[in-house]
């Protein structure tokens, strides 16, 4: 595991299109289909990585409270799954089903779409507005797995932004990369 941090994607870019699997329903999804008019968050995310472990609680907690407001999330996982198979489709549908992910847990096995969006570490966390416009990309807070005086896992900045962008208030321009596992890319 190598401890990896977001690109950081610039703010004000429009949402790379994609069609990929939902892993738990076995259909293939688009983008046009998928984002919300409202708030979209895509997240790339992966059944193994620790830092992932540390915050799907509040991954799942955040897209109960959201969801009713309109709010949409995708995940996705890009991991090359010769070397991680841990991380494959039905890995995938039984991780999901295990966490009560109400949301669609998509595929990438090109890493395409990981590339797309520049996309890093896992977790990896992009908000979009209603236009499909980047509005907030980096972290869902400042808590970390495994260390020494722990910070309890709030989902702070992603809610903030989350808020922000509901109420047509500005995101602070201060925005903290994402850190995580490295999204493991193929040879």
């Amino acid at each position: 595991m190598a401890l990896t941090e977001s690109n950081m994607l610039p703010i004000g870019t429009t949402a790379p299109d994609f069609r990929l699997i939902d892993t738990i329903s076995g259909q293939i999804l688009s983008s046009v289909d998928l984002f919300s008019d409202k708030a979209t968050v895509v997240m790339f995310i992966c059944n193994h990585c620790p830092y992932v472990i540390h915050v799907k609680g509040e991954i799942v907690r955040m897209a109960h409270d959201f969801q009713p407001k309109g709010v949409k999330f995708i995940a996705i996982s890009s991991n090359d799954v010769l070397k991680y198979p841990q991380d494959g489709p039905e890995a995938m549908k039984i991780f999901a089903s295990e966490n009560g992910f109400t949301f669609p847990y998509l595929y990438d096995e090109s890493q395409e779409v990981a590339k797309a969006y520049d996309a890093a570490c896992t977790p990896d966390f992009y908000i979009f507005d209603g236009n499909q416009k980047l509005r907030y990309r980096g972290r869902l807070d400042e808590s970390r797995p495994r260390v020494e005086h722990p910070k309890p896992v709030t989902g702070q900045d992603l809610r903030g932004a989350l808020e922000a962008i509901l109420s047509n208030q500005m995101i602070s321009e201060i925005q903290y990369p994402s850190m995580g596992c490295n999204i493991k890319w193929k040879d």
